[in-house]
């Protein structure tokens, strides 16, 4: 099934059970993946809708740092369970091993010297690793691997 039928099933789901949490969550995806559909004049694939998906987690964590430094934990906490929702429809995380796999793979395959290269590797890894595991980590094990 595609990604975005699940998404559009898991609302109904959610209507049905009356989870505010997680209808509210869902629409904010779906609402996103129409958002960039429109503007772009594109039917988003799979892979391009686990970005926008990533896109949104990436934010709510920025978010939860942010309430965490001003002392509002009740919205860090929606703003995590908004995280919880939006993950059961990412691709399962790789592991940390998987990750660094993948990392040595990816220099060998692109001839890497240097760190000018790195541009070439993080090409390679981006599509495999899309949503799977957080880019900043996978960029800082790129360039300890080409130091």
């Amino acid at each position: 099934m595609a990604l975005i039928e699940k998404l559009k099933e898991e609302q109904k789901s959610a209507m049905k059970a009356k989870d505010k949490t997680r209808l509210g969550t869902i629409r904010l995806a779906l609402s996103a993946i129409k958002q960039r559909e429109v503007d772009e004049r594109i039917t988003l694939s799979d892979d391009e809708i686990v970005a926008v998906l990533t896109k949104m987690v990436k934010q709510r964590r920025d978010s939860i740092a942010q309430y965490e430094d001003a002392g509002r934990q009740d919205l860090a906490d929606v703003e995590q369970s908004e995280i919880t929702v939006l993950e059961d429809f990412m691709p399962q995380p790789l592991s940390d091993e998987e990750v660094a796999a993948l990392v040595t793979s990816a220099v060998t395959e692109a001839n890497a010297q240097g760190m000018q290269d790195m541009g070439k590797v993080m090409g390679i890894l981006r599509p495999q690793i899309q949503g799977r595991a957080d880019m900043g980590v996978v960029s800082g094990l790129v360039k300890t691997k080409l130091s």
